[in-house]
């Protein structure tokens, strides 16, 4: 059996995009939505795949260092380009420090309107 948890958070922040023509390259503001996910077949003694509480913590220290900021000024995205697919990407990089043997993160969704989202999967 395969099992899949996810959590949701969301904040704010300022970016602008690089070398892009339009109207994204001018400074502007989003209220972003993050689905992190994680994946695994086995369960451990308590029936859990991963701690809720532990994707929840570790998410809202990434959460932190996004929120109220504008991202083209803090590392990495003072060099790579503050898209959601690269935003996604870093979230997920964090998100990895919370694996476990049972419990893989696998997909990093960010949504940066309610119809428009981009998504990282491994």
């Amino acid at each position: 059996m395969k099992y899949k948890l996810s959590v949701t958070r969301s904040f704010s922040s300022a970016h602008c995009l690089r070398e892009y023509k339009g109207r994204c390259e001018n400074l502007h503001g989003h209220n972003w939505k993050i689905r992190a996910a994680f994946y695994g077949t086995e369960l451990d003694d308590t029936g859990v795949l991963i701690d809720f509480m532990d994707i929840k913590m570790h998410l809202n220290k990434v959460i932190n260092y996004l929120d109220h900021k504008f991202l083209n000024e803090i590392v990495p995205f003072d060099r790579v380009n503050p898209t959601a697919e690269n935003i996604a990407a870093f979230i997920l990089g964090r998100l990895k420090d919370i694996e476990t043997k049972n419990a893989k993160v696998c997909e990093v969704e960010i949504w940066e309107s309610e119809s428009s989202s981009a998504v990282v999967c491994i």
